[in-house]
């Protein structure tokens, strides 16, 4: 199936729309905005502003939807929670005392 690829940050859900996702999609599953900062594949939490596209306006709240011309879906998202228990799992056992 061609067009976009979208998984809610929140919840994971993946959705498909068939050009681009409006401003006020939300996820069918958990209710959460899509058009936010953490579908998009500019997010990056360890950038200025959290994101790696530098003409972007800076946004408050990256749960949100919001205007930003930039968006891009990131179609690998695989939930950001998700992602970072498995980041914190895997440092701590980097540090583990033996």
């Amino acid at each position: 199936m061609s067009g976009v690829k979208v998984i809610c940050f929140a919840c994971s859900a993946e959705h498909n729309f068939p050009e681009r996702v409006s401003y006020r999609e939300e996820c069918d599953k958990c209710g959460a905005d899509l058009h936010v900062c953490k579908t998009c594949e500019f997010y990056d939490p360890a950038s200025y502003n959290e994101c790696r596209e530098p003409s972007a306006d800076p946004v408050k709240d990256k749960e949100r939807a919001n205007y930003c011309d930039y968006y891009r879906p990131n179609s690998e998202l695989k939930g950001g929670e998700d992602k970072r228990s498995a980041q914190l799992a895997a440092a701590e056992a980097l540090f583990k005392k033996k």
